[in-house]
């Protein structure tokens, strides 16, 4: 890649601070720009720093002497993402705001915005990395630091919107991250890693649905349809929960989790938290919204997957079907497979593409 003009998404973080500095240094033509998703408008309780984060992203820019601006996304925000989270919920389900953003926002609405602009790329703080093909083609690999990995938010990018991306970070080792942000004396060189969902900042998300998603109390029973309590609302709970459900667990040191969700009859289905639990582990499952940032995969072979962020991917069986959908058979059991959910695939660290898992058989 030669000399080239990169918009680069400027979070207030320092990840993104150093993609900036690091694409500067490499003699790129580079504009900063802060993504406006979400204003807490409508007051919902908690801390939302996102004027912090502006404030910390224009920082970053003067001290590079780089152009900084403030791209508005509100409404496009609303409609492709809010939308989704709140409609998941309600149907019962535990959607990913995450990668929904990255395919919808940051490489949907903001890389359109930059390729309107006369950008060629859009840069983020990612740790992915992304590989040229011979036949042109790009390929989005796992970052080089194990534990900071976030290739699998990217699983739902297509190969249009990762030939514009530009992960500048994922070569890196978090601590050398932090070791380039000192050197290029960031404002932002210590300052922690945001913890909040992708929009509201530091609120909880129980309390954002809480505000959204009003409260519909039902019958807590376990596997035998046997009465136990009353929850608030099914999509305040997530399968595998083992705390925040307020069911004390009649046998000492087997605790009650939450292994499925009677969406008709409003009920949550309480289990043990042990191997032989009926819902709380399965092997096969219904993938759909499926996507491929590459080469797709058209046939039945054996890939690796990563049913949540912080899982290990593991091997299974996948099977495209007519649908579009994915049959999907893992090898060993895995433990709270849950609709809504992301699944990225992975073949030796290469990131093929992701779904939505849509139903699951013990």
């Amino acid at each position: 890649m030669g000399m080239a003009k990169i918009l680069v998404g400027l979070s207030g973080g320092v990840d993104s601070s150093v993609a900036a500095a690091l694409l500067l240094e490499q003699g790129h033509e580079v504009v900063g720009a802060y993504m406006k998703n979400w204003i807490n408008a409508d007051a919902v309780p908690g801390d939302c720093p996102w004027e912090d984060d502006v404030e910390d992203a224009h920082a970053v820019a003067k001290q590079l002497g780089i152009e900084f601006r403030v791209v508005d996304l509100i409404d496009q925000y609303q409609d492709r993402i809010v939308d989704y989270l709140l409609e998941g919920y309600r149907s019962g389900i535990t959607p990913n705001p995450d990668v929904y953003c990255n395919r919808e926002m940051k490489f949907g609405v903001f890389l359109d915005y930059a390729l309107s602009q006369g950008f060629e790329y859009v840069a983020t703080g990612h740790y992915a990395r992304k590989r040229e093909r011979a036949d042109g083609s790009c390929d989005i690999l796992r970052g080089s630091d194990t534990n900071k990995d976030q290739s699998y938010f990217l699983s739902l990018m297509e190969q249009n919107q990762a030939k514009h991306a530009l992960f500048p970070c994922g070569e890196l080792l978090k601590p050398e991250v932090r070791q380039a942000a000192e050197r290029f004396e960031l404002p932002t060189a210590q300052k922690k890693d945001s913890q909040g969902i992708c929009f509201i900042g530091n609120v909880k998300m129980s309390d954002f649905l809480r505000h959204y998603v009003p409260d519909k109390p039902g019958n807590i029973v376990d596997t035998q349809g046997q009465r136990l309590g009353r929850h608030q609302g099914l999509h305040l709970y997530t399968l595998g929960q083992r705390k925040g459900h307020g069911v004390a667990s009649p046998r000492d040191g087997v605790a009650y989790v939450v292994v499925g969700k009677q969406i008709e009859r409003n009920e949550l289905v309480l289990g043990y938290n042990e191997a032989d639990t009926p819902g709380l582990f399965a092997t096969d499952c219904v993938v759909g919204t499926v996507s491929w940032v590459n080469q797709a995969v058209t046939s039945k072979r054996k890939i690796e997957a990563q049913p949540r962020y912080r899982a290990k991917s593991e091997a299974c069986w996948v099977t495209p079907r007519e649908d579009g959908k994915l049959d999907l058979k893992f090898i060993r059991q895995q433990r709270a497979l849950t609709p809504g959910q992301i699944c990225a695939f992975y073949e030796n660290g290469v990131l093929l593409g992701g779904g939505v898992f849509e139903s699951v058989e013990s």
